[in-house]
């Protein structure tokens, strides 16, 4: 049996094993299985060992161990450059990070063309970096609204990326051709809370991509919507980084619908 899996803290709610599984069984991969490992954040180290031992051929890494695994793989440079590793393979111990071209392959997938157009990007975390990373990789004009302004500053000097730090308010008056929300805020259970204000009208004509996708329409989402703003949801980045993983395992193109579907399957049939 060739396993792979993810590892995080907590892991209990996520979605990649039915994605993956599905995507497995659709190809008559019957020997691929995908599971979900809970590793508390004081043994990361002994715990990709023994999975490692244990048979694994590489695993996908969420939140809170992106940076803690680094020492502990070769890092390539597009995990280097954004300072977190969600893609291990066992087979030569290397880390890689999906997450910028799971964003990037599905701005083009919704046919979001940024080359050349400004870009509001808010947050400065772990996602915010893999978007920075991707948008000014293809010229892009970023722009980042974060609450701390040295944190964006920092994002800015580490990336080594010709970006600015902006106020909403700065932000709000400027001609955008997109607007990036790469944190948490959204999520369930807090679903009615939205980073931008409320009392500030978007940029007109922005296209709006939350990469929260639990729920499908986040507070953010709505407001956009309800001044006739474009929104896209974060499922196709989640499918497409899983897709990019995927292929890398095992070296075969993944069924990019099957996987779609059975996140549509999974998220419709509650937790």
């Amino acid at each position: 049996m060739n396993k792979v899996g993810a590892i995080g803290w907590p892991i209990e709610h996520s979605l990649s094993p039915a994605m993956h599984n599905a995507a497995f069984q659709a190809l008559g991969m019957n020997d691929w299985f995908y599971d979900k490992i809970a590793i508390p954040p004081d043994i990361v180290k002994l715990s990709l060992r023994e999975l490692r031992d244990h048979g694994y051929i590489g695993l996908n890494v969420t939140v809170p161990h992106k940076q803690a695994v680094m020492p502990f793989v070769k890092a390539d440079a597009i995990a280097k450059a954004i300072g977190a590793v969600n893609t291990i393979d066992f087979r030569n111990n290397t880390g890689t990070n999906t997450d910028c071209s799971g964003f990037m392959d599905d701005l083009v997938a919704n046919g979001i063309h940024i080359s050349g157009e400004a870009v509001i990007v808010l947050g400065a975390g772990g996602a915010a970096r893999a978007a920075v990373y991707g948008l000014s990789g293809v010229g892009a004009k970023v722009m980042i609204v974060n609450r701390t302004r040295q944190r964006a500053e920092d994002l800015i000097a580490d990336l080594q990326v010709n970006a600015s730090v902006m106020t909403y308010e700065e932000a709000a008056a400027l001609p955008v051709a997109l607007i990036v929300n790469a944190t948490s805020v959204g999520l369930e259970p807090k679903i009615h809370e939205s980073l931008w204000p409320e009392d500030l009208p978007l940029p007109k004509d922005a296209v709006i991509y939350d990469m929260v996708y639990r729920p499908a329409r986040t507070r953010l989402m709505q407001m956009a919507e309800g001044q006739g703003s474009r929104v896209v949801g974060g499922l196709g980045m989640l499918v497409r980084q899983g897709a990019a993983a995927f292929k890398l395992w095992t070296g075969v193109e993944p069924p990019v619908e099957v996987m779609f579907s059975a996140l549509y399957e999974k998220l419709s049939s509650g937790p």
